[in-house]
């Protein structure tokens, strides 16, 4: 039976619930688009190249949102931010649905990606706000849960929708979560509005979110234009480089308050935690670029099989994220992260060893065990982030470590297309394909043994988040969820 110090507080168990319910379309909605773009372009009689701009309008315009998402939190609160995140979510994937042409279905698929992208680090960020420093690993256990397994089960719902339903169900089943998500949070999550008016540093946002943009934008067009030296790819992401360099050096010598506060990096908890969520969104999105073409491209899988191919992976994801935050409340984050990262790198390692005729029940079990590891991987990372972290230092750091895992999941796309691509120029035969897959997992599982050298910088035991008035405000903000 838990003690009364590890026991969660029953608020603090609604307002996971809500936020896990109100995240979870938003998380699953990028992989499930992206396995129906071929099937997008034939209903809108468009080609890949344009087609494509449903995922990278809505991947940029999340971009776009996140950093002003401290910002909007002090503005209004946070319980009013994640409501209206939630709902312009919801209202563009109901006008994504009704979309007439390419031009209105990438639009609405903007409006989608402008309320998504503060849920993102929001996440996070009310979670931790109201907890205090206590039990953060189980917590974010539950508050992470959409962000592991939605890359995992995407292609599943995806390929189920295209298999026995129209394509407006792609966005159709984003609905009933907006709207269940909403009256939860209406009900669970506590008002925290400031009663100070916040100022926006416009020229550190104009700096930053152009930035940011401008590098995915271009990381975005690697595989497409063939590497990393076409204009495409080098004007936009050196530009992109160039702007946020500068937003860094006019962040700490230019002004008393940016928008984001990269001052936070002397942190070291923090900032060895955005490192490694950095390599944890290559071995997660990075790889799930990669495993859909293996069974696609190499074993001749349609999009509905290779979805319930991958779930042996998100049925390990779930599976083992419990036990990664008891673990990590209890032992530390350093070995669990370790472990997790290694289990990852053991699921990725037998792909390079696989071809077509390769056992499917093997690879399930290979599979198994990567999201036994990507389950346990992110729970240690995310809540050592935020250790010494005052309670108004939070929400930067949900921005910071969440722009590090989605610019290591763009990075990590863009390099194992490149990979990829790379091997499969003038191959002719089944071995040839087989073999350029091959070279590109080990590229990947390169990657994530990386993370697990470097998870031993982590703490090697249990933290809490230090925060003096954290007592305070989880009493308060409880009272008021209550």
């Amino acid at each position: 039976m838990a003690s009364a110090e590890t026991r969660i507080d029953p608020g603090l168990r609604r307002m996971a619930n809500a936020i896990v319910v109100g995240a979870m379309a938003i998380i699953l909605n990028t992989t499930i688009v992206s396995v129906a773009l071929p099937t997008l372009g034939e209903e809108f009689h468009t080609g890949l190249g344009t087609i494509q701009w449903v995922t990278t309008g809505y991947l940029l315009a999340m971009f776009a949102v996140i950093p002003l998402t401290g910002w909007l939190q002090a503005l209004v609160g946070g319980k009013r931010l994640w409501i209206a995140s939630i709902g312009l979510f919801t209202l563009g994937s109901a006008l994504t649905a009704t979309a007439w042409d390419t031009t209105s279905l990438i639009g609405f698929r903007v409006l989608q990606g402008l309320g998504g992208g503060m849920v993102i680090p929001l996440m996070a960020t009310l979670l931790m706000q109201a907890a205090g420093g206590k039990n953060v690993g189980r917590l974010m256990a539950a508050v992470g849960l959409p962000a592991a397994i939605g890359p995992i089960m995407g292609p599943v719902v995806g390929g189920i929708i295209l298999a026995y339903l129209p394509w407006e169900w792609l966005f159709l089943v984003n609905v009933p979560f907006g709207i269940v998500g909403i009256l939860m949070a209406l009900r669970a999550l506590p008002d925290d509005r400031s009663p100070h008016p916040v100022k926006l540093d416009v020229p550190g946002a104009l700096l930053v979110i152009v930035g940011i943009v401008s590098l995915i934008y271009g990381l975005t067009n690697v595989a497409a234009d063939g590497g990393f030296r076409h204009p495409n790819v080098l004007i936009p992401a050196g530009a992109g480089a160039v702007l946020i360099a500068a937003y860094c050096l006019y962040a700490l010598r230019l002004t008393p308050t940016p928008i984001i506060d990269i001052r936070l990096f002397k942190h070291r908890e923090l900032t060895v935690s955005t490192l490694l969520m950095f390599i944890s969104g290559i071995a997660l999105y990075g790889a799930m670029f990669l495993l859909p073409l293996f069974y696609q491209e190499l074993r001749g899988r349609d999009a509905l099989a290779t979805g319930l191919l991958l779930i042996p992976q998100g049925v390990g994801s779930l599976l083992s994220r419990t036990v990664a935050g008891r673990l990590t409340d209890t032992i530390g984050p350093r070995w669990v992260a370790f472990v997790g990262f290694a289990l990852v790198a053991i699921g990725t390692v037998p792909f390079a060893f696989s071809g077509a005729a390769t056992s499917a029940f093997l690879l399930g079990v290979v599979l198994f065990v990567r999201g036994l590891g990507m389950g346990a991987v992110l729970i240690p990372l995310m809540t050592t982030a935020y250790v010494g972290l005052e309670h108004a230092e939070i929400p930067d750091a949900s921005i910071i470590t969440r722009v590090g895992q989605q610019l290591g999941g763009s990075v990590g796309t863009a390099a194992l297309a490149v990979v990829l691509t790379t091997g499969l120029a003038d191959v002719t035969s089944a071995e040839g394909a087989a073999s350029a897959f091959d070279s590109t997992f080990w590229w990947a599982a390169a990657a994530t043994a990386v993370g697990a050298l470097l998870s031993i910088l982590l703490p090697g035991r249990a933290a809490q988040v230090d925060d003096e008035t954290a007592d305070a405000v989880v009493e308060d903000e409880l009272a008021l969820a209550d």
